[in-house]
């Protein structure tokens, strides 16, 4: 079970930063970063970085405007 939000959401080994972005409600919905646990991941390394179990995420959404 990982943490997203505050939410609790099922885990999977192997399971990636963009794995559960493609499986959260608005898959479209663009994140600049996500911080997991203490550390901060950034869009280039969403594929490539795993999620551990228990692990808590935060989404920042991307913010455009002026």
């Amino acid at each position: 079970m990982i943490k997203v939000d505050g939410t609790e959401r099922p885990w999977r080994p192997g399971m990636t930063v963009a794995d559960l972005l493609r499986e959260m409600p608005d898959p479209s919905y663009h994140y600049a970063v996500v911080r997991l646990n203490q550390d901060i991941v950034v869009e280039p390394l969403f594929a490539k970085t795993q999620i551990p179990d228990n692990a808590e995420i935060y989404l920042v959404p991307m913010v455009v405007g002026g």
